[in-house]
C-alpha cells in the first residue's frame, strides 16, 4: 500500500478497496462490518439512542489522546449520558491527498483500541479524499447507536429544585492539554487530556437504585455551558468554587493564561443532577471506580429565575455568564 493518501483512495476503485481491506477491516473487523454493504444490519431494541458528531481537533495528537480516541469517546459518551448502552458506531473520514499513511494507521489503531475499551463495534464507514489544503489533514465524522437494556428508560434530562450537582472528575484538562500542545507551551510535565469513554462508569450509576434527573458531558463551553443548558426560568444553579475539582497543573495554566476552568472543554467527565436523597450514594458509587475517584458534589439547584452563580471562598456570589463563543476552537 502507498505511503501517502492519494485522490485515488477516495475514488471507490482499487486503491480505495485496498485501503478498506488492508487497513480498516483488520482494525475494525466484525461480522456486521465485513459484508461491506451500504448499511450495516445490527441487532437492537425497539427504542434506540442515536448521535452524530464531527471531529476536527488540532493537533491530531496531544498528551493523553489523539483524534482517534477523541472521536470514539465523544460519540460513546453522548450515548451513555442519555441512559443508553452504546453498541455501534460509524466512522467517516475526509482525508487530504498527501496525508501520511503511517499517521492514518496510528489513528485507525487508536479508534480500534478505544472502541474495544468502550465495548462498541465500528460497523460502517466512509472515506473521501480531497485535494491537499482542503481539509487540514483529516476530519472524522462518527455516528453512534445505543440501546436501552433491561427496561431502562431514557433520562428525563430535567433538573429540579433540591438537586445536587455532581461532577465525576477533574475539569478543564482536555481543553488545556490541546491548547498547550497547539501553542507549544513548555509545561513540564505536559498537561494531559482526560479524553476517555465513560460508558462503564455511567453504567455503574444507572444500575444502582438511585434517581438521576439529568446527565451531560460538558464538552465545548465547559461546565458553565452545561449548567446554562440545564437551568430553567424557575430555577437557579449555585456551585461552590472551592468544591470544583481541577488538577494543580491545569489550575496553574489557567491562572497564567487568565482563563476560567468553568469554560474550558472536557472529554472525560460527566455532570449529574441528582435528588438530594440519592446524592451521597451516587457519589460513593462514582468514587469506587477509577475514573470517578475524584467525583465531587459541586453545587445544587434552587428555586429561582434562571441564573447560575458561583459561591466564592469569601462568601459572595459571582454570577456565571453563558459563554458567547469558543475560547479555544477545534478542541474536538
Amino acid at each position: 500500500m502507498e505511503e501517502r493518501i492519494t485522490l485515488a483512495h477516495g475514488a471507490g476503485g482499487e486503491a480505495y478497496r485496498e485501503l478498506v481491506q488492508e487497513l480498516f477491516l483488520p482494525a475494525y473487523g466484525n461480522e456486521m462490518l465485513e459484508p461491506l454493504t451500504d448499511a450495516a444490519i445490527c441487532s437492537g431494541s425497539s427504542v434506540i439512542a442515536m448521535t452524530t458528531d464531527s471531529f476536527v481537533v488540532k493537533p491530531l495528537f496531544f498528551p493523553g489522546g489523539d483524534l482517534g480516541r477523541l472521536c470514539v469517546s465523544g460519540t460513546v459518551n453522548d450515548l451513555a449520558v442519555s441512559g443508553a448502552c452504546p453498541k455501534y458506531i460509524s466512522v467517516g473520514m475526509i482525508i487530504e491527498a498527501g496525508f501520511a499513511m503511517e499517521t492514518l494507521r496510528r489513528l485507525v489503531a487508536s479508534i480500534a483500541a478505544t472502541a474495544r475499551e468502550a465495548g462498541v463495534s465500528v460497523v460502517t464507514g466512509d472515506t473521501k479524499v480531497v485535494e491537499g489544503g482542503a481539509a487540514d489533514g483529516i476530519f472524522i465524522n462518527t455516528a453512534g447507536i445505543g440501546v436501552f437494556l433491561n427496561g431502562r428508560k431514557p433520562l428525563a434530562q430535567k433538573i429540579a429544585p433540591g438537586d445536587k450537582i455532581i461532577i465525576t472528575g477533574y475539569m478543564a484538562s482536555h481543553g488545556m492539554a490541546v491548547l498547550a500542545a497547539r501553542e507549544n507551551m513548555d509545561f513540564n510535565p505536559p498537561i494531559e487530556s482526560d479524553v476517555a469513554p465513560l460508558s462503564a462508569l455511567i453504567d455503574q450509576v444507572l444500575q444502582a437504585d438511585s434517581a438521576i434527573n439529568a446527565m451531560r458531558d460538558p464538552t465545548r463551553g465547559g461546565v458553565a455551558a452545561t449548567l446554562f443548558e440545564w437551568v430553567t426560568p424557575e430555577t437557579d444553579i449555585v456551585i461552590e468554587e472551592q468544591s470544583l475539582p481541577v488538577r494543580p497543573d491545569v489550575a496553574a495554566a489557567c491562572a497564567i493564561l487568565g482563563m476560567d476552568p468553568l469554560y474550558i472543554a472536557n472529554e472525560g467527565i460527566v455532570l449529574l443532577s441528582v435528588p438530594a436523597r440519592d446524592a451521597e450514594s451516587v457519589l460513593r458509587i462514582l468514587q469506587s471506580v477509577e475514573r470517578g475517584k475524584h467525583a465531587a458534589i459541586i453545587g445544587e439547584v434552587r428555586e429561582g429565575g434562571g441564573s447560575v452563580y458561583a459561591l466564592t471562598e469569601y462568601g459572595t456570589h459571582r454570577r456565571i455568564m453563558m459563554p458567547r463563543g469558543e475560547l479555544l476552537p477545534r478542541i474536538c
